[in-house]
């Protein structure tokens, strides 16, 4: 038996039931066949595709709530991403679920994300005629500009990790993870900034999910892990009170004009090379006007600048229509 043949046997033998296994047929189905590794399942093989590809090295330069801010301590886009995994995974332990899927899904779920968060979303969803969104974006981005060939599991995890139902328990553990760990590593951000303080956060939330980042975590973990295998979710109190908690931040921080005061000029800067590169497609890369090519250049325009950094997109507007003094 090669390694991987005996790692699958270990799924099989420790996993739950209800977790998906390296072995499933359907759940490691590839857009391209592949013969498969000696050394890691599928779903390993897929995390690594994803820990080594350009995008995912990219989110170090993306905003998650605070549009560039000053301070070694503000979470972007990629820390988001590890805190994420680490949420997931714990869970997926616990529940003796596969951990190497979920971790996958984790790594991957935000890959196809905009600059400057979710304004950089809002931004390319109003302007260009496909519509974007970043979950549809992250398998884009995983299919066909990174070609990684990611197995179907992980794919539909990163696709349902926002709003829908995956397909399995391990892409529904990560849709959980994400909003927990956005919501409380969110919360220490605002009050390292002074937009909140901890005696601002609603009280009958605090006083179920507890009052620190670390409390509410475990408490939330708790409850997915005390749910069980069958249904990933939570008892009706701790989600009515993590549901008081995510409206409270909606309303205190992600529409905050403290925190979004910088947004127009983004959404600006974003339309403006938007059009500027639908007029001169040949400036783009040319991975980009193979793209156009092939699609249509609204298509390659917004998957080249989904795909940049906040610094990229700034530096790169500056460099396109900001006069440089002469020297």
């Amino acid at each position: 038996m090669t390694i991987r043949e005996q790692l699958a046997q270990l799924e099989t033998e420790i996993l739950a039931p209800q977790a998906c296994k390296s072995t499933d047929t359907g759940a490691v189905i590839r857009l391209k066949p592949e013969q498969p590794c000696p050394y890691r399942t599928e779903f390993q093989r897929d995390r690594d595709r994803i820990l080594h590809c350009s995008a995912f090295r990219r989110l170090k330069h993306k905003t998650q709530v605070f549009l560039s801010p000053v301070g070694d301590h503000y979470r972007t886009r990629l820390t988001h991403t590890l805190e994420v995994a680490q949420v997931a995974r714990t869970i997926s332990r616990a529940l003796f679920l596969n951990e190497d899927l979920t971790e996958a899904i984790a790594l991957g779920h935000d890959i196809g994300h905009s600059p400057f968060g979710h304004a950089g979303e809002a931004v390319l969803n109003r302007i260009c005629p496909h519509g974007y969104h970043h979950y549809e974006q992250s398998v884009r981005v995983a299919d066909v500009i990174e070609k990684l060939n990611l197995t179907y599991a992980v794919r539909d995890g990163i696709l349902c990790h926002t709003n829908k139902t995956a397909s399995t328990r391990e892409g529904n553990i990560v849709r959980f993870a994400d909003r927990i760990a956005y919501i409380n590593h969110d919360i220490e951000d605002a009050f390292r900034a002074g937009v909140l303080t901890p005696e601002s956060l609603p009280q009958e939330a605090v006083a179920v999910l507890g009052d620190t980042k670390s409390g509410r975590i475990t408490t939330l973990v708790s409850a997915i892990v005390a749910h069980g295998a069958d249904t990933i979710g939570m008892n009706p109190e701790i989600q009515k009170a993590f549901d008081i908690l995510h409206d409270f931040m909606y309303t205190n921080v992600y529409l905050n004009d403290t925190c979004k005061h910088e947004e127009k000029k983004a959404e600006q800067l974003i339309a403006v090379l938007y059009q500027h590169f639908r007029k001169f497609p040949e400036k783009m890369p040319e991975a980009y006007q193979e793209i156009a090519s092939a699609s249509d250049i609204d298509r390659a325009v917004c998957d080249y600048i989904s795909g940049m950094s906040d610094s990229y997109a700034v530096n790169l507007y500056t460099e396109l229509f900001i006069p440089a003094f002469w020297k």
